[in-house]
């Protein structure tokens, strides 16, 4: 490749820095910690983790160094570092079991990321399969092997009866074992954008629902009392339809039914005001965390509460707002103009506790 002398040299110096400066200060953590469960799953979407390679199936070309984006191997290698300091702070000193991501290139970055960085030390596995997405970004799944094993996983696809023409992103399930020898199944997502407007391309993101909801259904009827995780990038916040009519995630938290889903990203965002993206000023959860109502339920062995699913919102992944009041997100890319930030969105993880 025509930049592959360039990259090695990159990757070597990457590795150097990394090795003196992956050490998070107690300051970067404070007043966002809370008590680590047995567990912790979170999700991330990164912003655009491309590599510098045009690939010719892909229109990733902005993402080339001579492309509009100018991205060049020094930027993604600050990417992947970035990336990989944002879920060693999520982990508070352990790191989390499972990291559900979004706006993946292809399998190459994560591996990149997982032998270039800190997480190298940390035994993750991926679980990932390339989607028919246009633009080439795609979901996928970390997990620390000694903390879970796969039993078996599908990409789910999601092809739209009324739009062919156009394929969205897999849905990634996962079935495994934690190393508590509970059985959890894991549901990555990233719905269809808002590009475009929400009413034209609400109906995208509805039959994305559905397809999830099949899913669901299925383990309910299949299993007695199914522990389901659903993550993701959904591009709709707790209370649109898609949510609440089409899945069926619930908002009241008062009675607790095992076999149904429960939205905790609507308890994030309308009981304790926080929000995972900021868009014209206001701060909602597009990034949720939905359960199945058994993983509530202190009974089980392996359990969580409404109060254990939180917004990461660590000071250096914010800068002031300059265009609206407080703060916003650190992002990569401002429309084209490289920022050297994290990511237009901020993490979402929830804990899990096991029954003492």
């Amino acid at each position: 490749m025509k930049y592959t002398t360039d990259f090695i040299k990159y990757l070597l110096i990457l590795s150097i820095l990394i090795s003196v400066t992956t050490k998070l200060t107690a300051q970067e953590l404070q007043n966002h910690e809370y008590p680590r469960g047995d567990m912790r799953i979170m999700f991330y979407n990164v912003e655009n983790l491309f590599d510098v390679y045009d690939d010719s199936l892909k229109t990733d070309e902005d993402f080339t160094p001579e492309g509009a984006k100018h991205w060049t191997p020094s930027k993604y290698q600050k990417k992947l570092f970035n990336i990989s300091k944002v879920i060693t702070a999520v982990g508070q000193w352990e790191y989390p079991e499972l990291v559900g991501m979004c706006e993946i290139e292809n399998r190459f970055v994560l591996e990149e990321l997982l032998k270039r960085t800190a997480l190298k030390n940390f035994n993750y596995r991926i679980i990932h399969k390339d989607s028919p997405d246009n633009r080439g970004i795609d979901v996928a799944l970390l997990y620390r092997s000694d903390r879970f094993t796969p039993i078996d996983f599908e990409p789910v696809k999601v092809r739209f009866p009324f739009d062919a023409n156009k394929p969205t992103r897999d849905i990634l399930y996962v079935k495994g074992k934690t190393y508590t020898n509970d059985t959890l199944h894991i549901f990555v997502n990233h719905w269809p954008s808002r590009w475009g407007g929400q009413m034209a391309t609400d109906e995208k993101r509805m039959y994305a629902a559905s397809v999830v909801k099949r899913k669901t259904d299925s383990l309910f009827k299949a299993e007695r009392n199914p522990k389901i995780i659903v993550i993701g990038d959904l591009n709709d916040y707790p209370q649109n339809n898609s949510l609440v009519e089409v899945l069926e995630a619930q908002t009241k938290f008062d009675d607790i039914k095992d076999r149904k889903l429960y939205n905790l990203a609507f308890y994030l965002q309308e009981s304790k005001g926080k929000g995972s993206h900021k868009h014209e000023g206001e701060w909602g959860v597009l990034d949720q965390i939905i359960v199945s109502g058994f993983l509530l339920n202190s009974k089980s062995n392996l359990s969580s509460t409404i109060d254990d699913a939180h917004v990461f919102e660590a000071p250096f992944l914010l800068e002031p707002d300059l265009t609206y009041t407080g703060f916003i997100t650190y992002r990569t890319y401002i429309g084209m103009t490289y920022h050297d930030g994290f990511a237009d969105h901020l993490p979402v993880y929830i804990d899990l506790w096991l029954k003492k």
